[in-house]
């Protein structure tokens, strides 16, 4: 991976609990697999399996991974420390549209990379959809010389980075610490021998190449096949903070018929970004996002709390907050710590390479999405939800699950049932109407009032049971009413002796995208007595699902499976 910042004397200020935790989260980011047993990440951090445990208890606390069964996984709200970093530079909002809008006008993969050390990390990106897909995950690390934004970085490097881009590659020469790319090949893809010295002349050359004309291109050195064309993206002061590559494959495109056909639209995109990234650059953030009370963890978990874990992190995401570099004392407000505190925190981050101290202040630095955000980014729907859905299914007893709208339908994407003898038997797949559904009512009343109505235009509803709502005007007005209370109730509608109730689950622009619910056996206890006791765990389950989603889908939509 991109080479490390950490001075090689650790500063007396150091904050070991955040630096332990930090490592711990690295290895289970960084693993082969998404379970970690915690005696395997005892050897891959080198700590002491009672430290890995106490960092694990933290970690569970905070929310940052999960546990299932032995094993632990990265939870959704790792993508929170990547979201700080990206919602400091502002990249996301100003050149994420218009990445958008040039995929489209060209039907080609559209990708912004930041440069990382003597690497180059991709903090968005706009595929198209083929059977021959090209994807890379926000987060992924490729090396510089392997990729057309590395020469336009490259291109501005100092001997000491050239120096430690040497160092790198002389150490690992096929890559093997770049899990996003495939080894490189014995050749070195540069037509020479693979040796450091001939891989450093080619790449200098292109870095050289890059300065003259203005931008870089990929000929297959990623892999065979893949190539691309890359342009940089200017601050107001000139620097170049991102770059902006059009990706294709050889079956569509030579190296020289893709640059005709994208670097003038390329550059067109490219000064709409410079002039979007100005703007937004000078907007002002939000509070950043809320954890829960480390005085109050510690007082509940005792010795088993890092305290001053979780308070580097929440340093860390507070950085989401502020648009460019942070002053101590802003970070410390954010916080709601002690100006020492946030310091050691700032030292201690500084010394392992994810912040740096800057004349104007703090800056959070690319290598921030390495703690997670790649493989968290790439979580779907079904997979946020159903650690929620188990869990509600063993607080209320009763089966649950979520449901998409799907034309007229909900089709069901994730399902978690009772170990009841009698249950609901319904499986993922499954499609129902979703005017006679709770779901169905809740996702029917979230959209904007002139799609409802239109959707609602559309329905025939049919008298499944003699409960059923089945006229247009009953139809319009319970779904009116499902919205305005936020809940959806349907007593026997769908099936004699089926009740379910429904909640909302939101993204991270506040837009309803699904909807969890809990059916059961009318007959079991009276509608009040099920509401009263199942609402308050349902509507907690959604508003935990929401902000797992509102994490991974801050800056791009999630899939549902």
């Amino acid at each position: 991976m991109a080479q490390r910042t950490e001075s090689d004397e650790p500063p007396e200020e150091l904050v070991g609990p955040l630096g332990r935790g930090l490592a711990m989260l690295r290895a289970v980011a960084a693993g082969p697999g998404n379970r970690h047993r915690p005696g395997d990440l005892a050897r891959a951090t080198g700590l002491a399996r009672s430290t890995v445990d106490r960092v694990a208890t933290t970690l569970l606390r905070l929310g940052y991974v999960r546990a299932e069964e032995r094993d632990l996984l990265l939870a959704p709200r790792a993508a929170e420390l990547g979201n700080a970093y990206l919602s400091s530079t502002g990249l996301p909002e100003a050149v994420g549209p218009h990445a958008v809008a040039l995929a489209d006008a060209l039907d080609e993969s559209v990708s912004v990379a930041v440069p990382d050390g003597d690497g180059v990390r991709f903090v968005a990106q706009a595929a198209r959809r083929r059977a021959m897909a090209i994807s890379f995950r926000a987060g992924d690390v490729l090396p510089a010389e392997r990729c057309a934004p590395g020469a336009l970085f490259a291109a501005d490097w100092s001997d000491a980075e050239w120096e430690a881009w040497r160092v790198r590659h002389a150490e690992d020469p096929l890559d093997s610490a770049f899990p996003a790319v495939p080894p490189r090949t014995p050749s070195g893809g540069e037509g020479g021998d693979g040796s450091t010295d001939a891989v450093e002349a080619g790449f200098r050359a292109r870095a050289d190449r890059s300065r003259t004309d203005g931008w870089a291109a990929d000929d297959q050195l990623i892999e065979a096949g893949l190539i691309a064309v890359a342009l940089p993206v200017h601050d107001k002061a000139g620097a170049v903070v991102c770059a902006v590559s059009v990706v294709s494959h050889t079956s569509r495109h030579d190296i020289d018929s893709l640059a005709a056909v994208a670097l003038p639209p390329l550059r067109a995109a490219v000064a709409a970004m410079e002039g979007a990234l100005a703007a937004v650059s000078s907007a002002e953030r939000g509070e950043p996002p809320a954890g829960p009370g480390t005085a109050a963890l510690k007082e509940e978990l005792g010795a088993g709390f890092l305290q001053s874990l979780a308070r580097g992190l929440d340093v860390l995401c507070a950085f989401g907050a502020v648009r460019g570099p942070a002053r101590l004392s802003e970070l410390a407000r954010l916080t709601d710590l002690p100006r020492a505190t946030a310091r050691r925190a700032l030292i201690t981050l500084c010394h392992l390479g994810y912040v740096r101290e800057d004349e104007d202040g703090f800056r959070v630095l690319p290598r921030v999405l390495e703690l997670g955000h790649a493989r968290v980014s790439g979580f779907t729907l079904v997979e946020i939800a159903t650690p929620h859905l188990a869990e509600l299914v063993v607080r209320v007893h009763e089966s649950a699950s979520v449901a998409v709208l799907d034309g007229e339908d909900i089709r069901y994407v994730a399902r978690v049932a009772s170990s009841r003898i009698m249950h609901i038997d319904i499986r993922v797949g499954t499609r129902l109407p979703a005017y006679a559904t709770s779901m169905g009512r809740v996702l029917l009343g979230a959209l904007p009032e002139e799609e409802r109505a239109a959707a609602l235009a559309g329905l025939r509803p049919e008298a499944l049971t003699p409960r059923t709502v089945a006229t247009p005007e009953a139809l319009a007005e319970a779904v009116a009413e499902t919205a305005r209370r936020g809940y959806g109730w349907v007593e026997q509608e769908l099936e004699e002796g089926l009740r379910s109730l429904a909640a909302p689950v939101t993204d991270g622009r506040g837009r309803v995208v699904a909807a969890v619910n809990v059916a059961l056996h009318a007959g079991r206890c009276p509608a009040e007595e099920s509401l009263a006791e199942l609402l308050p765990h349902l509507l907690g389950t959604a508003a935990a699902i929401s902000a797992d989603l509102a994490a991974v889908s801050r800056w791009s939509p999630v899939r549902v499976s």
